[in-house]
């Protein structure tokens, strides 16, 4: 659940030629990334630390360490820092880890520069999700019940909801009482709870504050307000999702400082929405002034995506002379990531994919795509696996899933979206369900960077199954494609099943383009057993195409050039 992108400003610092050739190829890849240099290293190493986000260093560890030591303050704030041998072999996550990102930085440099990334953290070393990495606040004793977690110790699971957490390992288990006792204990609350040396707090965001106030109302007032009544009803700060008002206080200073300190959003509505809403406390004076009985209890049960229906005041209306809060609880949402794995090889699997893999708690898929993330999945995950044929089921099984709050990752290879999970899942998933599009390397991109640059002009996708389509609508879909000249890429082109389809469908196209327009089959792009064949409109035998094959057929202007297809843009840079 880290983030993927680089920090915001990298500090690099070499010290030989070496160093700053590998420095330069980082800077090349990072624009925000800059050669920090002073009359010695030792000197530059310190500004880079005092004035960047995160710092690579082309050095020995030992002298790092050296040089940072007396620079330490808290690992919250420190910048993450990476170090990289001089023949940029190892990359060394030395401060940072996985919460300052220091983790994720080397893994980023190692791939930059061909390099094996070295992480010590204990997590993810061994691939479990550290309680700070979860993306929500977290205290109490996290070091020992992460070390817990770690020696395989019983660590009892309590949440106040069925909120959507990543994979944990099978010593985490859920409890639904939290009753005392001596063992270990991860809480999920927005309750304020008395903690020990054996209770960590994970704190969800389940909380909206809705504030109304007078124009000018100071943003200590709003502040004291707020942390007043939650204080009352033994709520934490640290669970608030956003505070919420009135678009004509989308510009109070004092309401917007408030949000900026505690780290949240402010996330206002229309006078028409905050109307809408049943509150227990209208009144007709603020619907004389603002045009809505209500701008604190609406905005509270609005929250951030405007689902009253989720939420419950825990709060009501609580004002001073110039400020008027209320809080509402908003219940969890299951998360159902659909994520594209590409063609199959892991190189072509992108890093958002692996992060999403790796939050789920629940990965629904064809059996044959599961094999190939099953090394990437967190200890502890769920994995639902069915065969050819159970699309359908698929898609319902993940959005139940997520249906009932957990974590769920839909995989299709290529793009999920082109012919694949995305579409039968979307069909299933309502409004209880948070969803998230991960896109992936398609098989048309995969094949046409095999074949050359056949994609090069417009270019039409067309599925030849007839399970799910009937043939009168695709072959109207051929023909038109044909009538418009576009390069032309089928999916599921042939079966055993289904052995006419192609040489039908290229019987209309050859009606419209030259018979020396070239073809070409790509089978199992990327993974093993990859083949590339060339041939035209006039010469291709369908009998050597299958399901892992995908079939390009080129426009009229397609050229094969050097033994690549080639399909021009049209530009010209002559006169």
């Amino acid at each position: 659940m880290t983030d993927q992108n680089p920090p915001a400003r990298i500090g690099l610092v070499a010290a030989t030629a070496a160093g700053r050739r590998h420095a330069d190829t980082l800077a090349d890849a990072w624009p925000h990334a800059r050669l920090v240099e002073r009359d010695t290293v030792a000197e530059a190493l310190r500004a880079a630390w005092a004035g960047c986000d995160a710092v690579v260093a082309f050095l020995a560890t030992g002298a790092v360490v050296r040089i940072v030591a007396p620079l330490l303050d808290d690992k919250r704030t420190d910048p993450a820092v990476v170090v990289v041998d001089e023949a940029a072999r190892h990359a060394v996550a030395l401060l940072g880890g996985h919460a300052g990102g220091g983790n994720a930085l080397a893994e980023q440099v190692a791939a930059l520069l061909d390099a094996r990334a070295v992480i010590t953290t204990a997590t993810d070393a061994v691939g479990l999700p550290g309680l700070d990495t979860l993306g929500w606040p977290v205290h109490g004793a996290v070091a020992a019940v992460s070390r817990a977690i770690l020696d395989r110790e019983p660590v009892r699971l309590v949440a106040d909801a069925d909120w959507p957490l990543p994979a944990l390992p099978p010593n985490v288990r859920a409890s639904d009482e939290d009753t005392p006792d001596d063992g270990y204990r991860l809480l999920v609350t927005d309750r304020v709870v008395p903690t020990d040396g054996r209770t960590a707090v994970l704190r969800p965001p389940s909380l909206v504050a809705g504030v109304g106030a007078s124009r000018g109302v100071p943003a200590a007032e709003v502040a004291e307000l707020l942390h007043r009544v939650l204080a009352e009803a033994g709520l934490d700060p640290a669970s608030l999702r956003c505070l919420a008002s009135a678009d004509i206080k989308a510009d109070e200073a004092g309401i917007r400082s408030t949000a900026d300190t505690l780290g949240v959003p402010l996330v206002t509505w229309p006078a028409t929405r905050l109307a809408a809403v049943d509150v227990p406390h209208p009144s007709e004076v603020v619907r004389a002034a603002v045009g809505t009985p209500s701008v604190a209890e609406a905005a509270a049960l609005l929250g951030s995506d405007g689902r009253a229906g989720d939420a419950t005041l825990l709060v009501s209306k609580t004002a001073t002379a110039m400020a008027t809060v209320a809080v509402a609880r908003h219940a969890p949402r299951g998360r159902l990531a659909v994520v594209g794995l590409g063609p199959g090889a892991a190189d072509l699997r992108t890093p958002r994919a692996v992060t999403e893999l790796r939050r789920a708690a629940v990965v629904v898929g064809l059996d044959q795509y599961l094999d190939q993330v099953r090394d990437v999945l967190r200890p502890g995950t769920r994995v639902l696996a069915s065969g050819l044929g159970a699309e359908e089921a698929r898609a319902r099984a993940a959005v139940a899933e997520a249906a009932a709050g957990r974590a769920v990752a839909l995989i299709g290879s290529g793009d999920a979206g082109v012919y694949a999970m995305a579409s039968p899942a979307l069909e299933y998933a309502d409004e209880r369900i948070d969803v998230v599009g991960v896109p992936g390397v398609t098989a048309a991109l995969a094949a046409g960077a095999l074949l050359g640059a056949p994609l090069g002009h417009d270019h039409a996708y067309l599925s030849l199954s007839d399970l799910h389509t009937p043939w009168d609508v695709i072959e109207r879909r051929v023909t038109a494609v044909a009538e418009g000249d576009f390069v032309t890429i089928f999916y599921n082109p042939r079966s055993r099943a289904r052995d006419w389809q192609l040489g039908k469908a290229l019987g209309i196209l050859a009606g419209h383009r030259p018979p020396d327009t070239p073809v070409g089959v790509v089978r199992n792009a990327s993974r093993p057993g990859e083949q590339v064949h060339l041939a035209t409109v006039a010469t291709l035998d369908p009998a050597i195409v299958d399901m892992y094959s995908v079939v390009v057929v080129g426009n009229s202007d397609t050229r094969l050039v050097a033994g690549r297809m080639v399909t021009p843009r049209g530009y010209r840079w002559r006169s």
